[in-house]
C-alpha cells in the first residue's frame, strides 16, 4: 500500500486562475516561477523540468522572489506569511516561515545579491527581513515618517518597493494614493516626495537611476525626474483619444503594470498591461509594447495575470537589453520575442494546452516501440503552426533525466472537439508529439443544421468516446459520441483521396422478432444465417426519409470530395450508425480491432447489438441484435409477444456530481457531463428499451455513458475481498452455462436490453472440446454474459480481397456477475498471450509495395500448440467478479468475487516484472491487484473514493505498474504501484537548481563614477543588523521553523555524524595500514643492514686472496 501512495507527480496543463491575487514572475538564472493556482505554484525550467509545490495553509500566493543563483525562493501568501523554500533538493521544502500578526503583506522586494528583504504592508509601513535567519529587523520605515508632517491623510498600502540603481542606500516607496517617497536608508529620512492625483499601480526605474515611470488608474504613464519632483517630466495616455489643445485626454482603463527597459543601441521598451479605452468593452485583454514611436498591441485569448521582461543582465544599473516577455494568462503561458519587429511568440514546450478542448477520454501505453516517439514527433513538427519565433525557448534552467527507465511511454487524450493528442510521457513531464483532428473527415455543420445530431448529444458532436491503438502495426481507431467509428492508417506520405464510408443499421426491438419454430437446429447453416445479417446491416447508400420520419440518415455527413491528407494518420474508413424508423442511433459502448494477415476487422457494439466490419473489403459482415446472439444457436425458444403501444425509456441512474469547476472548462456536455452516462444498466438496475425520441433533457441524463461502462452507482464501504480457490466440480457446474437455466434470458424477457460492454479478438477455441484454435471474437454484455463468435477467414491470402469473411456465433456462452469489462488470454505456461499483429508497412510507399504485397505477422506466444488437453486460460473480469476459464474444455478454474458492496470501474490485465496480473479500480476508491491465473489478491489500497465522474471516465492502467486519470479538467495524475518505479523516482526528478556563474558587473569608469552617482558600497548588515537596529517586537511577527528545515537539520546532523564516523573508521584503518607499513619497512631495513654486514664481511674475507686460491 505504501508504494501506491507514492504519486509520481501531477502532469500540469493550463490551469484556471479564477482566484489569483497579483502573483509575480521572477526570472533568475534562466529559471521561471509562476503562480498557477490559489494555493500552490509551479516552477518551470527547461523543457522536462518543472515542479509542483503547495502551501499547507491553502492561502493564495501573492508574490514570488528568487534568491538569485542561491537555490532558494521566497513566497508571500495571503495569510500574511513569508516562506523560504529550499530548491537545492529535488523536492523543494520550506525552511522557514514568518507569520505577520498585526499587518497585512502587500509587496516584497529583494535586491540583487542581498540577504535583506523589504516587506511593504497594508498600513503603509516597510519592514526588513533577514533571509538567512528569517528574522525581522528592528529597522522599520513608518508611513507617518515617510510622508510630510503636513499631510493629514493616510497614503494607503505600499504598492511598490525598489532600491535605486544609482545608489543602493536609497529606497523608492510607492503608495496607493499616488505618493512616492525616495527614502534615505542611512539618514532615515525622506530625500524627496512625489505627489500625483491618480492612484499608482506599479513603478519601474530607468537603469541610470535618474528617472522612474509610474502607471496609474486612469490609463496614464508618468515619467518623473529626481531633479524636478514637483511635476511629471512626461505624461502620456497611450490608448487615450487625442483631444484638442487645452483639453485633457480622456481616461482609460487602469494600467496594472509597466516595465521600463533600456537598450544600448535602440530606443527603450515600455511594456504594460491594461490601459485600453473604455469604449472598447468587447476588446480582448492585451499587452502593449512601445518601442520608440511604434506602439504594438498584442491581444490575448485569456485575461493577463502577470508578465515579466527577460533581460540580458541581472544588474539594475546597466542597460537591460530585453529579449523576451513572459506573459502568464489565466489559462496559458506565452513568451513573446522582442528581438524581432513583429514580436512573434515562442513555441511553448510545456503541456499547457492539454485541455485546449475538454478531455473526454484517455489511453496510456507503456513500453512502446522505441522509434515510435521519434516518428510521431517528426510528423507532428510538420503540422505545427507557422509564425513562431525561430529562436530556442528562453527558459532553460535546471536539468532532467530519465533515471533508470529505458522504455518509452505514450499518453493519448481524446477531446470534445474531435481532436486527439499524442503525448510523450517517458519522463516526469508531458511533451506533445502529434495532433490528429478527426472532425476533418466530416462536413462542417451550417447554422440550422445538425438537428439530427442534437437528438443524441447537446453539443460537441465530434467528441471522442473510445480509443484503440496498436503501436506495433500503427492502426488507430476511434469512436465518437455521434455513433461513428473511424479507422486510421499511418503513412509518411501525403495523399489526396476520397474517404470511404459505411452506414450500419443497428436498431433492434424484441417485439419485432418473428418467432422461430421450436424444431430449428441449434446451429443453423450459413445459408440460413447470412440473409438475416444482411437484412440488418443495411447498405452504404443513404435512403431518403419520407415525411418527418428519419430513416437511414447518419448523424454527421462524411466529405464526398477528395480530401488532402498530410503525413501521419490518414482516415481509411468511416463507419456510421444511422437512424432507424425515427429512432436515433445509440452511442457506441465497446470497440475492438484485429490486424492479422489480411484479417483486418473492426467490431463495435452498443445497447442495440453488435456490428463487425471488414475494412479491407469495406463491407459489413455482421449487424445483429444482442438477443440474436443467443437466438442464433436456438438455445432459447422465445414466444411471440404482444407489441407495446407506448415505448418508454426507463433508467434508474444515480447521479454523482463533479467537483466545482468553472463553467467554461466543462462546456462539453456529453462526454464531460456531471450526470452518469448510460442507456443500459447492470443486472441490479432498471431496464431500458428504445422508445420515443428523447428530449434534450432526457438525453442529457441518459446519452452520456462513457466507453463500455455500466451506469455508476454510489460507492459503499470497503470492497469485500475473497481468496480465490480452485473451483470444485459442483461450483464449476453452477458457473458454467446451463442450457436448462436461463438466468440472462429472464432479464431479457423482463423487457431489458443488453449492451455490448466489452469486445476482444483472440486466437482461441470457439467451441467446447475444439482441437484447433481459430480467430474468435469474445463479446461481453451488461448482464454478465459472454458470447464467443467464430470468424472463418479465407485460407489463401489472395482470396482475402474477393472471398467473404464468415462471422457466426459459435453457441458458446459463459456467465459472470455484473457487466463484463475486460478479457485476456494466457497460454498453458501462464504467459500472457498478446493478439498477433502485423509489422507496420507504409501503405502509400510505392517502392515498398512493389517489392512484396505480403504482410509480416508477429506472433507473441506459442498458442498454436496442438497437444491434447487444455492449453489456454481465458481471463474475464466483470464489475463484480473475475473468472479464469480453461479452454477448450470451458472449465472454470478460479473465481474471485472482487466486491459485493461496490462495483469495478476499470479493469485491465497488465504486465509487471514479466508477469501478468489483473488490476482493478473500484468505485469505492480501492485499487486491487490480483495474480494470474490464480486470482489471489496481491494489493488492496483505499486510494481515491469516486467523487468525480471525470475520474471514472478517464482512469486507465498500463504495463509496468502504472496508471493515470484526469484529476481535474486541467491535470493528468500519474500513479504507480511498482517498487522499482518508486526506487527510481528520485533519479527521474529533475534538478531544479543548477548553479551558474554570475556575470561580472560592467566597469562604471572614472567619470561615470564621479558624476553619475555614489560609488560607495552600502553595508546593509551594519544598518539593519541587531547591533545597530535592535530587535523587532515579538508580537509583530512569529518565526516558524519549516519542516524542510527540521528535516534538513536532522539530515545534515545525521550526515555529519555519519561522515565523522566514516572518517574515524577510515583514519583507524589508515593508521593500522601505516603501522603495518612501518613494521614492514623496519623489517626490510633490518634485513638490508644484515645483508650489508654479511656482504662486507665476505668482501674482507676474500680481499687478499688470489684467484687461484679459491
Amino acid at each position: 500500500s505504501v508504494y501506491l501512495l507514492n504519486i509520481i507527480r501531477k502532469l500540469k496543463s493550463k490551469t484556471s486562475l479564477d482566484k489569483l491575487v497579483s502573483p509575480l514572475l521572477i526570472n533568475i538564472g534562466a529559471n521561471l516561477n509562476v503562480r498557477i493556482l490559489d494555493f500552490y505554484y509551479i516552477r518551470l525550467g527547461r523543457p522536462g523540468v518543472d515542479c509542483y509545490c503547495q502551501h499547507e495553509s491553502g492561502a493564495a500566493v501573492l508574490q514570488l522572489q528568487f534568491l538569485i543563483n542561491e537555490g532558494a525562493l521566497v513566497s508571500a501568501s495571503s495569510d500574511d506569511t513569508l516562506h523560504l523554500w529550499n530548491l537545492r533538493q529535488k523536492k523543494p521544502a520550506i525552511l522557514h516561515s514568518l507569520k505577520f500578526n498585526r499587518e497585512r503583506i502587500t509587496y516584497c522586494h529583494l535586491p540583487f545579491q542581498s540577504k535583506w528583504l523589504y516587506v511593504g504592508t497594508e498600513r503603509g509601513n516597510t519592514h526588513i527581513v533577514n533571509i538567512e535567519s528569517f528574522i525581522l529587523s528592528g529597522y522599520v520605515i513608518m508611513w507617518n515618517k515617510a510622508i510630510e508632517l503636513s499631510t493629514k491623510t493616510h497614503p494607503g498600502p505600499v504598492v511598490h518597493l525598489s532600491d535605486s540603481p544609482r545608489d543602493e542606500g536609497k529606497l523608492l516607496i510607492g503608495y496607493e494614493n499616488g505618493t512616492v517617497v525616495f527614502w534615505d536608508l542611512k539618514s532615515k529620512r525622506a530625500e524627496l516626495r512625489v505627489y500625483y492625483d491618480e492612484a499608482i499601480h506599479s513603478i519601474d526605474w530607468h537603469h541610470e537611476g535618474k528617472q522612474f515611470m509610474c502607471s496609474h488608474s486612469d490609463g496614464s504613464l508618468t515619467l518623473w525626474n529626481l531633479k524636478s519632483p514637483s511635476r511629471p517630466f512626461q505624461t502620456t495616455i497611450p490608448h487615450g483619444k487625442i483631444q484638442r489643445e487645452g483639453r485633457k485626454s480622456e481616461s482609460c482603463k487602469p494600467i496594472l503594470k509597466v516595465e521600463y527597459k533600456t537598450c544600448k543601441n535602440s530606443e527603450p521598451f515600455i511594456i504594460f498591461s491594461g490601459g485600453l479605452s473604455y469604449d472598447k468593452a468587447c476588446r480582448r485583454p492585451s499587452l502593449t509594447i512601445m518601442h520608440g514611436k511604434a506602439i504594438t498591441v498584442l491581444e490575448m485569448d485569456h485575461p493577463i495575470v502577470e508578465f515579466l521582461t527577460l533581460c540580458e543582465t541581472p544588474y539594475p544599473n546597466e542597460f537591460q537589453e530585453p529579449y523576451a516577455v513572459v506573459v502568464l494568462l489565466e489559462k496559458d503561458l506565452i513568451v513573446v520575442d522582442l528581438t524581432q519587429s513583429n514580436f512573434p511568440i515562442f513555441e511553448n514546450p510545456y503541456p499547457m494546452d492539454i485541455h485546449e478542448s475538454p478531455v473526454t477520454c484517455t489511453a496510456y501505453f507503456a513500453d512502446c516501440p522505441p522509434d515510435l516517439i521519434l516518428v510521431l514527433y517528426s510528423i507532428g513538427v510538420k503540422h505545427k503552426k507557422q509564425g513562431y519565433s525561430n529562436k530556442e525557448w528562453p527558459i532553460s534552467g535546471g536539468a532532467w533525466n530519465l533515471g533508470a527507465q529505458t522504455y518509452p511511454e505514450i499518453i493519448i487524450t481524446g477531446h470534445a472537439d474531435g481532436s486527439i493528442k499524442f503525448w510523450d510521457a517517458s519522463a516526469i513531464t508531458l511533451q506533445m508529439l502529434y495532433k490528429l483532428k478527426t472532425s476533418k473527415v466530416f462536413e462542417k455543420q451550417k447554422v440550422g443544421e445538425g438537428k439530427q445530431t442534437c437528438e443524441i448529444v447537446e453539443e460537441d458532436p465530434f467528441a471522442i468516446q473510445m480509443i484503440y491503438w496498436c503501436p506495433e502495426s500503427r492502426i488507430f481507431c476511434v469512436s465518437g459520441v455521434s455513433a461513428y467509428v473511424i479507422i486510421y492508417r499511418f503513412s509518411r506520405y501525403e495523399i489526396t483521396t476520397e474517404i470511404v464510408s459505411l452506414e450500419v443499421r443497428l436498431q433492434y426491438d424484441v417485439e419485432d422478432i418473428t418467432p422461430e419454430p421450436e424444431t430449428s437446429p441449434p446451429f443453423p447453416d450459413l445459408s440460413a444465417q447470412l440473409p438475416s445479417s444482411r437484412s440488418l446491416s443495411g447498405s452504404t447508400n443513404t435512403v431518403a426519409s419520407e415525411g418527418v420520419t428519419k430513416d437511414s440518415i447518419p448523424c454527421l455527413n462524411v466529405k464526398t470530395r477528395p480530401v488532402r491528407m498530410p503525413p501521419g494518420y490518414q482516415a481509411e474508413l468511416v463507419i456510421q450508425l444511422v437512424w432507424v424508423d425515427g429512432e436515433p442511433p445509440q452511442q457506441i459502448t465497446s470497440l475492438a480491432v484485429i490486424i492479422k494477415l489480411f484479417s483486418d476487422l473492426v467490431a463495435f457494439g452498443n445497447c442495440n447489438g453488435l456490428a463487425v466490419v471488414d475494412f479491407i473489403q469495406k463491407t459489413v459482415l455482421l449487424s445483429m441484435g444482442t438477443i440474436d446472439l443467443y437466438r442464433s444457436s436456438d438455445l432459447y425458444q422465445r414466444q411471440p409477444r404482444s407489441p407495446r403501444k407506448n415505448k418508454q425509456f426507463i433508467a434508474g441512474l444515480t447521479e454523482l456530481n463533479d467537483s466545482p469547476v468553472p463553467l467554461e472548462l466543462e462546456r462539453c456536455k456529453s462526454p464531460t457531463s456531471d450526470h452518469v452516462n448510460g442507456h443500459c444498466t447492470s443486472p441490479t438496475s432498471q431496464s431500458c428499451s428504445s422508445g420515443k425520441r428523447l428530449s434534450s433533457a432526457d438525453v442529457s441524463k441518459v446519452n452520456r455513458w462513457g466507453p463500455g461502462r455500466p451506469p455508476f452507482r454510489k460507492a459503499q464501504s470497503a470492497a469485500c475481498m475473497e481468496i480465490s480457490l480452485p473451483v470444485t466440480t459442483e461450483e464449476n457446474r453452477e458457473n458454467s452455462y446451463n442450457r436448462s437455466r436461463s438466468s440472462s434470458i429472464s432479464s431479457i424477457d423482463k423487457d431489458s436490453k443488453e449492451a455490448i460492454t466489452a469486445l476482444y479478438f483472440m486466437e482461441s477455441f470457439a467451441r467446447k472440446n475444439d482441437s484447433t484454435i481459430s480467430p474468435c471474437l469474445f463479446v461481453g454484455t451488461s448482464l454478465g454474459m459472454v458470447v464467443i463468435i467464430s470468424l472463418n477467414l479465407p485460407l489463401a491470402d489472395e482470396q482475402r480481397f474477393t472471398e467473404p469473411v464468415v462471422v457466426l456465433p459459435s453457441g458458446t456462452f459463459l456467465s459472470l456477475k455484473g457487466a463484463v469489462l475486460t478479457f485476456s488470454c494466457m497460454d498453458r505456461t501462464g504467459g500472457l498471450m498478446q493478439p498477433p499483429y502485423e509489422v507496420w508497412r507504409d501503405p502509400n510507399n510505392i517502392d515498398e509495395n512493389e517489392k512484396s504485397w505480403r504482410r509480416k505477422l508477429v506472433m507473441n506466444s506459442s498458442s498454436a500448440s496442438q497437444e491434447i488437453g487444455d492449453h489456454q486460460y481465458t481471463i474475464i473480469c466483470s464489475e463484480k467478479q473475475a473468472k479464469v476459464f480453461s479452454l477448450p474444455s470451458q472449465t472454470c478454474l478460479y473465481v474471485h468475487n472482487i466486491t459485493e458492496t461496490s462495483f469495478i470501474l476499470q479493469a485491465n490485465v497488465v504486465v509487471m516484472c514479466n508477469s501478468a496480473c489483473l488490476a482493478c479500480f473500484c468505485a469505492n476508491g480501492h485499487i486491487m491487484i490480483m495474480s494470474l491465473p490464480s486470482l489471489r489478491p496481491m494489493l488492496d489500497v483505499n486510494y481515491l473514493p469516486l467523487t468525480d465522474m471525470r475520474i471514472a471516465r478517464t482512469f486507465c492502467f498500463t504495463n509496468e505498474g502504472q496508471a493515470l486519470y484526469l484529476v481535474s479538467p486541467t491535470e493528468i495524475q500519474r500513479l504507480t504501484y511498482s517498487q522499482e518505479m518508486c526506487d527510481n523516482l528520485q533519479d527521474m526528478l529533475g534538478d531544479l537548481f543548477t548553479p551558474i556563474e554570475t556575470p561580472e558587473a560592467q566597469n562604471r569608469g572614472f567619470l561615470k563614477g564621479l558624476f553619475g552617482g555614489s560609488g560607495q558600497t552600502f553595508d546593509r548588515e551594519e544598518l539593519f543588523g541587531e547591533a545597530s537596529a535592535g530587535k523587532a517586537s515579538r508580537s509583530l511577527a512569529q518565526h516558524i521553523p519549516g519542516p524542510g528545515s527540521i528535516e534538513g537539520m536532522k539530515g545534515a546532523a545525521g550526515g555529519v555524524m555519519g561522515e565523522l564516523t566514516r572518517a574515524r573508521i577510515a583514519l583507524d584503518e589508515r593508521g593500522q595500514r601505516l603501522g603495518e607499513l612501518e613494521e614492514k619497512t623496519a623489517g626490510m631495513m633490518t634485513s638490508a643492514e644484515a645483508f650489508s654486514k654479511h656482504a662486507h664481511e665476505l668482501m674482507l674475507k676474500y680481499k687478499d686472496k688470489k684467484w687461484y686460491q679459491f
